[in-house]
């Protein structure tokens, strides 16, 4: 049975989708199986895996009207497989309001195709709205990219009490994954400050790996590109294939 882990921070500019991406991608070279559901209607994490959304992607796939295998697609990285998205998915949170199950939805289309993979990553969109809810309520767990930048923990508090109530209203079992630094610049004293701030509030919860500021990860989604293939031997690849193996020890 493969682990749905929900990527997710409201606020932007965090590298929420950097992290998705880049561990999707580093996952999948560590030979796993791995599916990356894009749930931002931006699509930024299908544009930055070089993939055109076409005309099945999540939104279909959220209106029931698309089964979930015939809207994912193969990707440029072996064993790293895509549900895509783009700005037809904005029209979903209204679409779904009166719908049956709405928080539900994103969980029924995976249900059944799960096992085929040994990771499901969802990039959620940066708002606490009802394609979030729907992917934290389908999700095993929780993974929170904080950048070590001022205000850092803004929002982070609303995030957790947003899993707080889907614990308690709609995913019993949903779990805090963890939480991930990034852009992380150890030359400034901000980023330090930041990094025992985040520390101190996440404790043990808090992954070991640091995302470094860094230009390569920067520039890798404008050639539809992971890290790991854009700059095989940058310090953002290096960073992410950390991260990527520290969480499959996590769930060893």
């Amino acid at each position: 049975m493969g682990k749905i882990i929900a990527v997710a921070n409201q606020k932007g500019g965090v590298g929420k989708t950097t992290t998705a991406v880049n561990l999707a991608a580093c996952l999948a070279e560590q030979g796993k199986s791995v599916l990356l559901c894009d749930l931002d209607p931006q699509g930024n994490a299908t544009s930055g895996l070089g993939v055109h959304a076409g005309k099945m992607t999540t939104y279909e796939v959220m209106l029931g009207s698309v089964p979930l295998p015939n809207a994912v697609m193969e990707t440029g990285c072996k064993g790293l497989h895509l549900l895509p998205a783009d700005i037809r998915l904005a029209a979903a949170d209204v679409e779904l309001v009166e719908a049956a199950r709405r928080e539900y939805r994103f969980a029924d289309a995976l249900a059944g195709h799960v096992a085929a993979y040994d990771y499901v990553l969802v990039d959620c969109p940066p708002s606490l709205g009802l394609l979030t809810i729907n992917a934290l309520t389908a999700a095993h767990s929780v993974l929170v990219p904080i950048q070590s930048e001022y205000y850092a923990l803004e929002g982070v508090t609303a995030l957790m009490n947003t899993i707080s109530r889907i614990q308690h209203s709609f995913n019993k079992s949903l779990q805090l994954e963890g939480v991930v630094l990034t852009m992380f610049d150890g030359r400034t004293n901000l980023s330090l400050q930041v990094a025992a701030e985040v520390k101190r509030y996440f404790k043990s919860r808090i992954f070991t790996t640091i995302i470094p500021r860094n230009v390569r990860l920067g520039e890798a989604p404008s050639h539809g590109q992971p890290i790991h293939q854009y700059d095989a031997r940058s310090v953002g690849a290096e960073a992410y294939r950390q991260l990527a193996k520290e969480l499959i020890r996590r769930n060893a």
